[in-house]
């Protein structure tokens, strides 16, 4: 029975991850045959999970072969991602499509926790609506240290945050029956851009995602690296300017990679004022002062990517949420730093990329995470 559960959950998965397959190609990815393949299909068909069809596009004589779909529109999760700055919420059907979504801003006003989950549970409320079909559970990802199992927001210090029960709270205010799990944001980024991004296939990654401060997800063999505890990769604390002029970080250190790259340093840098947005489109567009003040920060997370380089040997290193951009403009200054400081056998391989999920990756993320009951026990999870 166990092992129907995982052959099960593993085609689901297959479809859910890559789109439609065929039975072909499910046998050679799942190691089996498609008699299995078949018998597999059909009692994920028997519970309306995916359907056959023929594969668009294709035409000539002889009949093609049918491909196994996820049925999208009839099973879906809720998603939330929640920014420092905003909230976002979207209805993810199985295979990954954003369904619908909605998004309001969210005040820098301290801790909010009452005003975060009613905000959600009203956008939720609105996508679940009469929306046809299913949910099948609820992913959140969050801008802090979660404690893995209930949600807690152990550690979020750009707010203030401290032990603030989240995911509890926010399961008991939405009140639909299934599963709230919740993550943290970058650890949710680079599962997602993993599965569908700029990281597909490379099972050794780093994900940086940059909002307000600097978070990072690591992926070794596939696997994301949690520690003893659920709170590593904490890499926005990793210490990259020891000096005395070094800035002050939230966490109450100095010289934090978060500190010297984040939003904070380059606005800083920059002579205070306007966004992250408008500094690198004016670094851009030429100006000076705009340049000077992201080749500064990407200075410092060349550095940072170059301790990561040297430590975790990844063959990708995908820069996401502000980082993006600003990796896209200061990409000369990471390059200088990394081959100053990494050490040759360790950087040959590793490719520095873009997101390919841009700012939803944490939310495609939590919709993974939401689909992780379905996804291991598929039969299980609609009974």
């Amino acid at each position: 029975m166990g092992r129907q559960r995982s052959s099960l959950g593993g085609l689901l998965r297959q479809v859910h991850v890559s789109g439609p397959l065929s039975r072909a190609v499910l046998a050679e990815r799942m190691g089996v045959n498609r008699s299995t393949i078949l018998a597999l299909t059909a009692e994920l068909a028997g519970v309306g999970l995916v359907r056959e069809e023929p594969p668009s596009g294709v035409s000539g004589a002889g009949r093609p072969s049918l491909v196994v779909c996820p049925e999208s529109e009839r099973f879906w999760v809720l998603a939330f991602d929640v920014a420092v700055d905003r909230l976002v919420a979207a209805r993810v059907g199985l295979g990954g499509p954003v369904l619908d979504r909605r998004e309001v801003p969210r005040s820098r006003a301290g801790v909010d926790l009452d005003t975060v989950v009613r905000d959600l549970v009203a956008m939720g409320r609105e996508l679940v609506g009469a929306a046809p079909g299913r949910c099948v559970g609820v992913g959140a990802s969050y801008c802090g240290m979660i404690r893995p199992g209930d949600g807690m927001v152990r550690y979020g210090p750009e707010l203030g945050w401290v032990d603030q029960a989240f995911g509890t709270e926010l399961r008991k205010a939405l009140d639909l029956g299934v599963p709230v799990v919740v993550g943290n944001e970058a650890h949710l980024g680079a599962l997602a851009e993993f599965a569908r991004g700029a990281g597909a296939g490379c099972p050794d990654l780093i994900y940086l995602h940059g909002d307000v401060g600097v978070g990072g997800g690591i992926l070794v063999g596939g696997r994301l690296m949690g520690g003893e505890s659920g709170y590593g990769c904490e890499v926005g604390h990793m210490l990259v300017n020891p000096s005395v002029s070094a800035r002050p970080c939230l966490c109450g250190s100095r010289g934090c990679l978060e500190a010297e790259t984040g939003e904070y340093a380059l606005l800083d840098a920059a002579g205070g004022g306007g966004s992250v947005a408008s500094v690198v489109r004016a670094a851009v567009a030429g100006e000076v002062w705009a340049g000077r003040a992201v080749a500064e920060i990407g200075d410092w997370l060349g550095i940072g990517v170059a301790n990561l380089i040297n430590l975790f040997n990844p063959g990708v290193v995908i820069f996401g949420g502000m980082l993006r951009d600003v990796y896209a403009v200061a990409a000369p200054q990471v390059g200088t730093r990394i081959e100053r400081h990494a050490m040759p056998v360790s950087r040959e391989r590793a490719r520095l990329r873009l997101s390919e999920l841009g700012w939803d990756a944490a939310l495609i993320g939590a919709a993974d995470l939401g689909f992780g009951g379905l996804l291991s026990d598929p039969v299980g999870a609609l009974s």
